[in-house]
């Protein structure tokens, strides 16, 4: 890996950050920075092209966005990593980054920083987000785990209780599912209750859209 050239395709709108970071890049050894770009739909013209080892993006930029250009990239199966450079420190934005498959997350005012960590990270295979963002990351991590833990707690549930739950996932009343198990409504009512605090959910609704994306595996 010490040896292997890392080609970088820089798309940025702001030519003093863009300078900036090809200057800083090609100072690298390892590092060469093989083409640029001031908008979008130019950083996809030469990722396709050069298909780089990485491609540093400009969440904003004109034409086509970073996010516009790395769901292509995705889409397209290009052999490239994308780090999204970018001014904002929204959680929201890190996470849909994250989703996309972005590998890095840097915030421009410690881009300088670091830029070449993020690169030898992601080429590494790991995620790189900027130490400031950390929080979002730790938040970000409880979601997950709190999805986890209540989707393995469905192997709580008794053979009934998942066929409501499957049901309720469908959009059954319980009237049609007392009908479909033949038992009561106040029966149906009664395993709904348990199933909500098994599975630990505040609310009825949360189950809905939370747990059951996988409905399938109820049935």
């Amino acid at each position: 890996m010490a040896d292997k050239q890392i080609s970088i395709v820089i798309a940025d709108d702001h030519p003093i950050v863009r300078n900036g970071l090809v200057q800083l890049l090609n100072g690298e050894p390892q590092l060469t920075v093989v083409a640029e770009a001031d908008d979008g739909e130019m950083a996809l013209e030469r990722i396709r092209a050069l298909q780089p080892t990485i491609a540093i993006l400009d969440v904003d930029m004109p034409h086509k966005d970073g996010f516009g250009v790395a769901r292509i990239v995705v889409d397209e199966r290009l052999p490239v990593e994308v780090i999204f450079l970018t001014m904002h420190k929204n959680e929201a934005l890190l996470n849909s980054a994250l989703d996309l498959g972005v590998k890095g997350y840097v915030l421009k005012d410690s881009a300088m920083a670091d830029i070449i960590n993020a690169i030898k990270t992601v080429v590494a295979g790991e995620e790189f987000i900027s130490p400031a963002l950390s929080k979002y990351l730790i938040s970000r991590s409880r979601r997950t785990a709190s999805l986890f833990q209540q989707q393995s707690s469905l192997g709580n549930l008794t053979p009934t209780e998942r066929k409501i739950l499957a049901r309720i996932a469908q959009g059954h009343t319980t009237k049609e599912i007392a009908q479909t198990l033949f038992i009561s409504p106040r029966t149906v009512d009664h395993h709904r209750a348990n199933i909500t605090e098994k599975l630990q959910l505040k609310a009825y609704h949360t189950l809905l859209r939370l747990e059951l994306k996988n409905k399938d595996e109820l049935l």
